[in-house]
């Protein structure tokens, strides 16, 4: 993130020693819009694009604005030219650049409070980030720029244009969740936005859209007539993206279908175009479905010319679910020419991609989206329904009608309270339900199990059948707990540290059984009378292993120990000698990709619900401990449980 940081920032301090340079190059009548622009300082996005939108194309152009209209503190221009820019990086696979630009003209636009602005720009940054099949941050931007869109009750053509955007993003979001009802809903929602305002390009992007949905459910006939509606509408506009992707999907049908050569002549018959865009993410996928038709057409060598083709382009723009489906139509190749080696190795880099692609896209996330949005949507009805009704009482009073006034508040009054309190117990429920679900999905997490079992697994290979079979029954034992923990709302002390040690066994595998785990227990504590929520330790003991534990070199130990340091409380302690927790944050700054843990939250939601009937409540210090010289020496986490 540094690096781009830093290449953006001298990028920009480039163009601007060198703005006067090459103006002198641009074209006289550009400037001469340009400075107009700058004259008039118009602040509506929309009216900007129309005085500039036919110089979107141009990158020296384009440069020129983000110079100009930073130097004259021109904010609205100056944004509607970083995410011009920024659009233009995408367009060429320079997906960095992108997310830097638009994320530097999100910055701007809510500095001045520009609304429509604000909303393009999120709108943008989810493109890029759906681009490079980030599920989580795509789905997040396209969400916030629909609830802000939706916000604006003067929607002029232009933010109505901004919502079909976002509800089109989501429905492409929703593609890749496989969660195709959705999808449709939302494209059709665009699809009437964009009919309002006679935008033929969004009608042709959404019938492609559908089209996708229904090839996915298996109605591939549906799926060609929308794909060639698509493709009338993109002629009639004369884009050569569009088709190209329409082209490219309709060839993908005829595959299907088995018309191998009507697929090949169809997508040839833009190939050319294909390889003169500048966005390589749809040439990779020509390449690709050339090398699937010529592999059904059992024509192997072409089959590997193209698939490989498309692999090197998929590699060099990082496009990873490009990359997963090359590399599985290779693996069939491999297997029909009896290379079985290559076709192993194949199909395993093609499932280790997709795993993380559909780790990513996190489901529960999502559909937690769409209920947050969906309840955020209703609460806005609401408010209106209320706005209305005062309203009525106004006029209701001009008429002297108090008493019969003061009835009705009355009544709705009681019935709010009355569904408000019936929510609130819902809630409750709802919330413990929810809690004890979160739980044990971060235990049986697929990554865990996974690579528990890959660790076994090298045991095998490796022919150490008393450390497998050792293993693989403290494995068997640690699912069953976890199972038999998801089944009660609270554990003794005792069965927690059984459970505590299975796991700790099976993630010191992966250590290499570097790590030293000790647990002590003061004498006069007796585990079995001690109820605490079931699994609640585990993610203190998760982190200290891989945060503090996994950089660190040398002797790692982790200590949990249980004494009784005040009346009626239980102290849990876990103790480590990892790297400390600052130089651990520091690490997951320098990632790319940020990843937000939900174990600390979730264990305090359920602390904090287990407690809400004591006497008292709990608490958790994270103290850092330094040696003689003041340097990190590792992490204590105390846990206070109370007894009563």
């Amino acid at each position: 993130m540094y690096n781009s940081y830093k290449n953006g920032l001298l990028i920009i301090l480039t163009l601007i020693f060198t703005t006067i340079g090459f103006s002198q190059t641009l074209d006289s009548i550009f400037v001469r819009d340009a400075n107009a622009l700058l004259e008039t300082k118009k602040s509506s996005y929309s009216e900007i694009d129309n005085s500039l939108k036919k110089y979107k194309r141009d990158s020296l152009q384009i440069q020129y604005m983000v110079n100009l209209y930073k130097e004259n503190q021109y904010l609205p221009g100056e944004i509607y030219a970083l995410n011009t820019l920024g659009i233009h990086c995408r367009n060429t696979s320079q997906y960095d650049k992108a997310i830097l630009y638009h994320k530097q003209a999100l910055e701007k636009a809510i500095e001045i409070g520009n609304k429509e602005a604000h909303v393009h720009s999120l709108n943008m940054l989810g493109v890029v980030y759906r681009r490079i099949d980030d599920i989580r941050n795509a789905l997040d931007y396209h969400q916030e720029a629909l609830a802000i869109a939706e916000s604006i009750e003067d929607r002029t053509e232009s933010v109505k244009r901004r919502i079909a955007v976002s509800l089109n993003s989501m429905g492409n979001i929703f593609l890749v969740l496989e969660q195709y009802d959705l999808a449709i809903q939302r494209f059709t929602k665009s699809m009437k936005i964009e009919e309002s305002v006679g935008n033929k390009l969004g009608l042709a992007i959404n019938y492609h859209n559908i089209g996708y949905a229904k090839e996915a459910t298996g109605d591939i006939e549906g799926a060609l007539t929308d794909y060639k509606e698509s493709l009338r509408y993109n002629n009639e506009i004369d884009s050569d993206l569009g088709r190209v992707i329409c082209n490219n999907s309709i060839g993908q049908i005829y595959i299907k279908q088995k018309k191998y050569q009507e697929a090949i002549d169809i997508i040839s018959s833009t190939f050319e175009k294909a390889k003169g865009l500048r966005d390589k993410f749809h040439l990779s996928g020509v390449y690709t479905n050339f090398g699937w038709a010529y592999l059904e057409m059992k024509n192997y060598k072409l089959a590997k010319k193209y698939l490989n083709e498309g692999l090197a382009i998929s590699k060099e723009y990082n496009l990873k679910s490009a990359i997963a489906e090359n590399y599985g139509r290779l693996a069939v190749v491999a297997e029909e020419e009896k290379d079985y080696k290559k076709a192993l190795e194949y199909r395993k880099i093609s499932y280790e991609l997709n795993q993380e692609i559909t780790n990513r896209k996190n489901f529960k996330y999502v559909n937690d989206l769409i209920i947050k949005y969906d309840t955020e949507k209703f609460n806005t009805q609401i408010e209106n329904l209320e706005k209305e009704n005062e309203n009525v009482k106004l006029t209701l009073r001009r008429n002297k009608s108090i008493w019969i006034t003061s009835s009705i508040v009355l009544a709705f009054l009681a019935i709010m309270i009355y569904i408000l309190y019936r929510q609130r117990l819902l809630n409750n429920e709802k919330k413990i339900l929810t809690l004890e679900q979160e739980m044990l999905r971060s235990q049986m997490n697929p990554h865990f199990v996974f690579n528990s079992l890959n660790s076994i697994k090298q045991y095998i290979i490796a022919n150490e059948k008393k450390n497998a079979v050792h293993y693989l029954n403290k494995f068997a034992k640690l699912i069953r707990k976890i199972l038999d923990a998801s089944r009660v709302k609270v554990v003794s002390l005792n069965d927690e540290l059984e459970t505590m040690d299975l796991y700790m066994s099976i993630e010191n595998i992966r250590f290499s059984n570097e790590i030293n785990f000790e647990v002590f227990v003061e004498e006069d504590i007796n585990l079995d009378q001690i109820k605490i929520p079931s699994l609640v330790l585990q993610p203190f003991l998760e982190n200290a292993l891989w945060h503090g534990l996994s950089p660190k070199k040398g002797q790692k130990n982790i200590k949990l120990s249980v004494t009784s340091t005040q009346k009626d409380f239980v102290t849990i302690a876990i103790t480590d000698n990892g790297i400390g927790r600052e130089a651990a944050k520091k690490i997951g700054d320098d990632k790319i990709v940020k990843r937000k843990s939900i174990g600390i939250s979730l264990t305090n939601s359920r602390l904090t619900n287990f407690v809400k009937d004591f006497k008292n409540s709990f608490s958790i210090q994270f103290i850092d401990l330094k040696d003689a010289n003041g340097i990190a020496s590792g992490t204590e986490v105390l846990l206070h449980i109370p007894l009563r």
